[in-house]
């Protein structure tokens, strides 16, 4: 049986470090607008900040989705499963907010990622908790984690960052989303840390 908590502390905190992915779910206000998932990872990439916000890196390379929802209407989910250990799923639903690198609040919260910090962050996003949820996870399989994928961060690494905002330019869905509605600010600023 599913139980809800006050804050991210003890148990919940100690298991949302251990876990080595999480997902994130945002949708548009508009009802025929597209619901986006999206997997995260990169060790360092999420902080939990206090015992009710979170944080975690918004990286270059994929479209711009969930800072698009973020911005229109703030709604989102975060979501862990135990693939290793007893069965879990954990939900922090809640109100996000997308600080782009020209935001005062930047360099509040980049020091968080100091170990995966890169010219690919493009944004954090902050996620105030509303409700904090977990569920059985009976059904999540068992699945072993075996290392971190490391072309995101040497691709990425490679490039300066004018080199970044370039790319970023260039790509789809970036300035604005699927839906049409903004997403990263372009030219994508400079960092202000």
């Amino acid at each position: 049986m599913g139980q809800t908590y006050e804050r991210i502390e003890g148990r919940i905190r100690t298991f949302i470090d251990e876990q080595p992915v999480f997902f994130t779910a945002t949708a548009p206000l508009s009802g025929d607008g597209h619901v986006n998932l999206s997997p995260k990872g990169r060790k360092g990439t999420l902080a939990v900040v206090d015992e009710l916000t979170l944080a975690y890196l918004d990286f270059g390379g994929s479209s711009a989705e969930t800072v698009a929802h973020v911005r229109e209407n703030g709604r989102i989910t975060l979501m862990w499963c135990a693939f290793t250990g007893p069965p879990k799923v954990l939900r922090v639903h809640g109100r996000g907010d997308a600080v782009f690198r020209d935001d005062p609040r930047w360099a509040e919260f980049i020091p968080y990622f100091k170990d995966a910090d890169g010219p690919s962050a493009r944004a954090i996003v902050v996620v105030h908790a509303e409700l904090i949820s977990d569920a059985c996870g009976f059904a999540v399989p068992f699945m072993d984690y075996r290392e971190e994928r490391t072309q995101h961060a040497e691709h990425f690494g490679r490039k300066t960052d004018e080199e970044f905002a370039a790319y970023c330019e260039k790509k789809p869905l970036i300035g604005v989303s699927r839906d049409g509605l903004p997403a990263l600010p372009l030219p994508l600023p400079a960092r202000t840390d």
